[in-house]
């Protein structure tokens, strides 16, 4: 059954639609931006030198880690003027402990990739309704236990649990609108979620700023998202995921109240006639298909598999060099928390621009500019003739690039992807996205002081480019339902 056909019946994007987005969907975006960050801050490293045994306040320059008789340092002092505390001036992880946070950013971005893994088990499992609310309290658990570590492992526990749910908490926000309205409506929708993310950026910014000790900043960006387990009464279940998975009844629920609320007049003997058809198909399809699935259903054919292959690599590329460029923004020059703040920012006005040229021209070729654009910027700001303003500029170029072809594969893919598996494609291909900010931080710490990150994110993002070019341009297309609708979409 043709889901984008039905729909119109019930209002493709009327009051129902837009009050879930802009009430729902839109506030649900801002956790993981918020845990994804946060640790940047929390781990910052100041200026640090030795102090003597003594504790007078004497303090030697000489070498950061050897005091004034060039022995092992043991007593630290800290600038805190950025920051009134952070794990490292309180745990003094420096010198020999330098590494740590770095390796705490790593296994942070290693438990997001497992978290994905599962996460895409759940939402087509169970729902995405029901996924979202389960990685909520994870999320909301372990941001709150952070503030409250008493050493760095158990800090760095907490954190795996935050990491376990990011980026896995923003795909059902992300996936959930495009499954609500017809066609013509999908860009409008995956454009409002990611200028929500980008504004949750700045608003992120602003609680950096504002909260300088690092417990105080684990609490302000997990306490108020406990809120959300309010919209347990108000967040509903996709309604073509439950068609897909035989749950008419359920499907007709939400439906119905679509069509109330939509302004729609839809009679008891056109739902009977639904019912009918639908479960004539169904019950077809089903005698053709298995209806539990794994990951291993999006190679079985030709087709679906080089899509998958192709999605997987370019969703690798985005995740890389999107988080790659936010964990850079910081160290661009002294003053870290506007160079964050100007790495959300940035990403606005590109919306202006994709908002109408994602309905004209489609998907495809505007992935491969905007990946090709990122991908010279980035290159280009490696100039050793260039100055801090000019490298600036071109960082800043470059994010607009990156974010652009974020924004445009997030509708991208999940077109692409038949809703049977839509979830595990998405969950798929986001695991393997994680793999990039997994060994980020250590290609940042190998080549501190030198731009080895930005050259690699550059040439990423030119081959993926090229890779967009296999795939089929989906502007105005109906999602496909089945695997069979998957293999023939080309």
């Amino acid at each position: 059954m043709d889901f984008d056909k039905m729909l119109i019946d019930f209002g493709e994007y009327g009051l129902y639609q837009k009050r879930l987005i802009w009430l729902v969907v839109l506030p649900c975006v801002l956790p993981c931006g918020f845990h994804a960050y946060n640790q940047l801050f929390m781990a910052s490293i100041p200026e640090h030198w030795c102090k003597d045994e003594d504790h007078i306040n004497y303090t030697s320059k000489i070498s950061q880690c050897l005091d004034s008789m060039n022995n092992t340092c043991k007593f630290w002092d800290y600038d805190h003027s950025r920051y009134l505390s952070t794990i490292v001036t309180e745990w003094d992880l420096v010198c020999s402990k330098q590494f740590y946070p770095t390796l705490a950013l790593t296994i942070f971005g290693l438990s997001g990739l497992f978290g994905m893994l599962l996460f895409g088990f759940i939402q087509d499992g169970l729902g995405r309704r029901p996924a979202f609310f389960i990685y909520l309290f994870i999320e909301c658990i372990f941001g709150i236990a952070t503030a409250f570590a008493k050493d760095f492992w158990t800090w760095l526990i907490f954190r795996i649990g935050v990491g376990f749910t990011v980026p896995a908490i923003l795909a059902t926000p992300n996936v959930l609108p495009i499954e609500f309205v017809g066609p013509a409506h999908r860009t409008t929708c995956i454009l409002l979620t990611n200028i929500a993310h980008s504004i949750g950026m700045v608003i992120l910014s602003l609680v950096l700023y504002a909260f300088r000790d690092w417990r105080q900043l684990a609490l302000a960006t997990s306490l108020p998202f406990t809120v959300y387990f309010l919209y347990w009464w108000s967040f509903p279940e996709s309604p073509r995921w439950l068609l897909a998975c035989g749950k008419f009844e359920k499907a007709k629920i939400i439906l119905l109240k679509m069509a109330k609320v939509n302004g729609k007049d839809i009679s008891l003997h056109y739902m009977d006639q639904l019912k009918i058809k639908y479960e004539e198909e169904f019950n077809n399809q089903k005698s053709k298909t298995i209806k539990k699935y794994n990951m291993f259903h999006l190679f079985r054919t030709p087709n679906l598999r080089l899509k998958t292959i192709a999605i997987t690599f370019i969703w690798f590329v985005n995740t890389t060099v999107y988080v790659g460029l936010s964990y850079y923004a910081p160290a661009l020059s002294s003053d870290e928390h506007l160079n964050f703040f100007l790495a959300g920012a940035v990403e606005l006005p590109t919306y202006i621009v994709l908002w109408p040229a994602m309905e004209k021209l489609g998907r495809k070729s505007l992935l491969y500019i905007s990946m090709l654009i990122g991908g010279c910027a980035c290159l280009a700001a490696t100039l050793p003739i260039l100055d801090d303003q000019w490298t600036l500029i071109l960082f800043c170029i470059g994010k607009m690039g990156i974010s652009s072809s974020y924004v445009i594969l997030s509708l991208f893919a999940p077109e692409l992807y038949p809703t049977v598996v839509r979830g595990l494609g998405i969950s798929v291909s986001s695991v393997a996205g994680m793999i990039g900010p997994v060994g980020l931080p250590i290609i940042n710490y190998v080549g501190m002081g030198s731009q080895l990150s930005l050259i690699v994110m550059g040439a990423l993002q030119i081959i993926g480019a090229f890779v967009t070019l296999i795939l089929p341009e989906t502007k105005n297309c109906h999602l496909p339902q089945t695997l069979d609708d998957g293999e023939e979409y080309k």
